[in-house]
């Protein structure tokens, strides 16, 4: 379990820190900005919070209909992922 929790505190941090760089990147206009698609894997992959987050504190991304379903989503995936392996009982072996 506590592995589980470390991995989605990371995963959240990194989706978080890279809605903060490509929100930067856009404001001064660089090539190099992170894509679309790595963020919306992120949220997929447990990163949902950290997207939905970094979209209302950085004000970034919040028009794309995609991140707006998307990061909800992932996040009430994961969250009913662990309340269904805590009910089973598999978080606590």
């Amino acid at each position: 379990m506590q592995i589980l929790l470390l991995y989605l505190l990371v995963i959240n941090l990194v989706s978080l820190m890279l809605m903060f760089k490509d929100k930067r990147s856009a404001r001064k206009r660089r090539r190099r900005r992170v894509r679309e698609r790595t963020l919306l894997i992120l949220a997929c992959i447990g990163g949902g919070l950290g997207i939905w987050v970094g979209m209302y504190l950085f004000r970034h991304k919040t028009l794309h209909t995609s991140f707006k379903v998307i990061a909800p989503v992932g996040t009430i995936g994961w969250i009913l992922l662990l309340l269904w392996l805590g009910y089973t009982g598999l978080l606590s072996r």
